[in-house]
């Protein structure tokens, strides 16, 4: 088993790594560990100029910066594996369990595992995966030089990523499930791919079978209006047809929405003290590598905040500790300073008083599953007597 971590980061997509900017600018022991590429698959985007102080950049030379900055702190350290699990200890600790590292410990986890392509189960599209069916046209754009191929999707993915295919393939052909001039994308990719004369569309339809030998040769292809089927000769087919979360190791540990994205709150908590979820693998408005930094950045802080709280409480609630009163309460409110103040002098004989601004320190509060304040916990030798609520 190795040495305690004061965090750990699963997933090196934006989120990850901005979070390990901060860890490492607060030098607090970090590990961050990445299955895959670092940046993750923002590294497919042939070019970012939305990022603030970025005029223009590729996805992959974005990421670049980012690791390097993470990679500068000398408190931060970076492995390669796959992580199969997670388990909380009885102290309030982790276990990270991985494929070929062995287990790593933490006082906090921050969960950044991000998205894949969503597989629709249509007969040949495992079979042909990376022979014909494709998911990314910056990885597999140039093997379709001056060959026809298709697109099943029609977002703002699916149709710049058609326009882009053009400059590779001789014809390309987007399935749409929509009636005619109906595209679910914004209006100036739609406007790109309706005037550009290598794009054609196969309305009010949907793939029904891939087909061929070793390689994508013909694609069966239904109309939803008629249900007809027609077959269509075919050299790759290209699906852009939306993005799965990848939790489900953890979807067990932490909630979850139907989709599978994670649950978190402002602060990025899950409903698990101590583990955080950040980037694409939440249930989130934007997906964007701005979005994911500041995702990072906020569970970081309030990770280091966790930890440095948990550490305290733990300290003061030990079995010779004897009698302990925390009291809870929000110092926006005067009225509760005042009652506090009176509830100080009359415990003070008996307790050791403790204040506990819930605004900054929530960490027990929660805990102990509170919902109003002022109020008070009382314990004696590390353990919780009573609870008052609305003192």
């Amino acid at each position: 088993m190795s040495e305690m971590y004061d965090v750990v980061i699963i997933g090196g997509g934006p989120a990850g790594l901005a979070a390990a900017i901060y860890a490492g600018r607060a030098q607090r022991k970090t590990l961050l560990i990445e299955k895959g590429s670092y940046g993750g698959r923002i590294n497919d985007t042939r070019e970012i100029r939305n990022y603030p102080g970025t005029i223009s950049d590729s996805g992959a030379g974005l990421m670049e910066k980012f690791k390097e900055h993470a990679r500068s702190y000398a408190t931060n350290e970076f492995k390669r594996t796959t992580v199969t699990g997670i388990e909380k200890a009885t102290d309030g600790s982790f276990v990270i369990h991985t494929k070929r590292r062995g287990d790593f410990l933490a006082q906090c986890v921050l969960l950044d595992t991000g998205t894949k392509p969503r597989i629709l189960g249509i007969p040949g599209e495992v079979e042909f995966a990376g022979h014909g069916v494709a998911y990314c046209a910056t990885c597999d754009a140039e093997f379709f030089k001056g060959k026809e191929i298709y697109v099943l999707g029609a977002g703002d993915q699916a149709i710049e990523e058609a326009d882009y295919l053009t400059n590779f393939a001789s014809k390309v052909t987007i399935i749409v499930l929509h009636e005619e001039g109906h595209l679910d994308c914004n209006e100036v990719a739609a406007e790109t791919a309706f005037h550009n004369p290598k794009i054609h569309f196969v309305w009010n339809s949907t793939l029904q079978e891939i087909k061929g030998k070793e390689e994508v040769e013909s694609l069966v292809i239904k109309n939803v209006v008629t249900n007809e089927s027609m077959e269509v000769k075919a050299d790759g087919i290209f699906f852009f047809v939306g993005m799965v979360p990848q939790t489900e190791f953890v979807k067990d540990l932490v909630a979850c929405d139907k989709k599978g994205y994670i649950k978190v709150n402002e602060k990025k908590e899950t409903n698990v003290a101590g583990i955080y979820a950040i980037g694409d693998c939440t249930q989130t408005f934007l997906r964007q590598v701005v979005t994911s930094a500041a995702d990072g950045a906020i569970a970081a802080t309030a990770s280091e905040r966790y930890v440095k709280e948990k550490k305290q409480i733990d300290a003061i609630l030990t079995p010779d500790s004897g009698k302990v009163a925390f009291l809870f309460y929000n110092p926006y409110d005067s009225a509760q300073i005042d009652v506090l103040t009176k509830m100080e002098e009359k415990l003070g004989e008996t307790y050791h008083v403790i204040r506990q601004d819930i605004t900054r320190q929530s960490l027990l509060y929660e805990r102990l599953q509170m919902h109003n304040v002022p109020a008070a916990a009382y314990y004696e030798n590390g353990q919780v007597e009573r609870i008052e609520e609305s003192l």
